[in-house]
């Protein structure tokens, strides 16, 4: 079961995502629920797999949002990084950002 505090030894800034939740616990761990299960997510590696920057791009953008808003920073570092390289449709190796956000993903799974 998430809980807050499996959140902040992830690495989440969760003072910082409850503020934006109105420092209601029950709901911020609701939204980040819901952003772990995104299937933006799975878009966004399928999107790089097969070389789709456009669309790695818009799926790269919106999870930056989602992670940035609620303070997951482990996931939003990388993703924020991601996007930058998108936006400016940089061809290029991603690979050690798709290890790096599926690493992350899954430690984030793990404390579901």
């Amino acid at each position: 079961m998430l809980t807050i505090e499996k959140l902040k030894d992830y690495g989440a800034d969760v003072e910082e995502g409850l503020k934006r939740c109105v420092n209601n616990q029950a709901f911020y761990l609701k939204m980040v629920e819901k952003a772990a299960g995104d299937p933006t997510f799975e878009k966004l590696l399928a999107a790089m797999n097969a070389g789709q920057l456009e669309e790695a791009f818009e799926a790269a953008h919106a999870l930056k949002g989602v992670y940035g808003n609620l303070a997951i920073k482990p996931l939003y570092e990388p993703v924020s990084e991601l996007t930058e390289f998108l936006r400016a449709r940089t061809q290029m190796d991603y690979s050690e950002f798709i290890t790096v956000l599926k690493s992350q993903k899954e430690k984030l799974d793990q404390l579901r």
